[in-house]
């Protein structure tokens, strides 16, 4: 099985008006980790850059307006797929694996590549992802009401996760919470 764990961070949170400044995730197959990657990326220069997510991010308008093209990135970002899915075969995919990514990230990541001139996304991914926040919250029915909110964080800390808040909203990180949560709960 070839997972794709990925995180974004973007610019908003419309993907019709907003873009992408990082890109991280791991390429685990059959369970193994095969690669991580970490792109940080200049916006589509349409997207509009709002101040709140930024500092969410903790980046400044300069820093992203100072990653590499949009077209560069996208263009590493597929070589490195293709290392492990052959595009023109219907049966080798990736599942996108995210936290909450079946509602946020994959629509921005779709964009990405539509932006970039490429309508064909579902020939790298199935079209059905694998969300670990759905996972989670199936695992912890009987905790949920302890808890305070069903947040990345929160989540990781309540399976005894170690969390350093300071470093969350780094796609990277939250990459890396994300994939420990799945490891807990796809063991059980």
């Amino acid at each position: 099985m070839k997972l794709l764990f990925f995180d974004l961070e973007t610019t908003g949170v419309n993907p019709g008006k907003n873009g992408i400044h990082q890109i991280s995730g791991k390429i685990v197959i059959d369970g193994v980790e095969m690669e991580s990657f970490d792109f940080h990326v200049q916006p589509n220069p349409k997207a509009i850059i709002e101040e709140e997510a930024l500092k969410v991010a903790n980046v400044t308008r300069e820093q992203v307006m100072a990653y590499p093209p949009m077209a560069q990135v996208y263009d590493e970002f597929v070589a490195m797929l293709g290392k492990y899915v052959n595009k023109y075969d219907k049966k080798d995919k990736f599942f996108l694996v995210g936290y909450n990514n079946a509602a946020f990230d994959n629509q921005f990541l779709r964009g990405f590549f539509l932006q970039n001139g490429d309508k064909y996304f579902g020939s790298w991914f199935w079209s059905n992802s694998i969300d670990v926040m759905v996972l989670a919250s199936a695992y912890l029915v009987t905790r949920r009401p302890e808890m305070e909110n069903f947040k990345l964080s929160t989540v990781a800390k309540t399976l005894g996760i170690e969390v350093t808040d300071d470093a969350l909203h780094n796609a990277m990180y939250d990459i890396d919470l994300t994939k420990a949560i799945f490891d807990i709960v796809t063991k059980a």
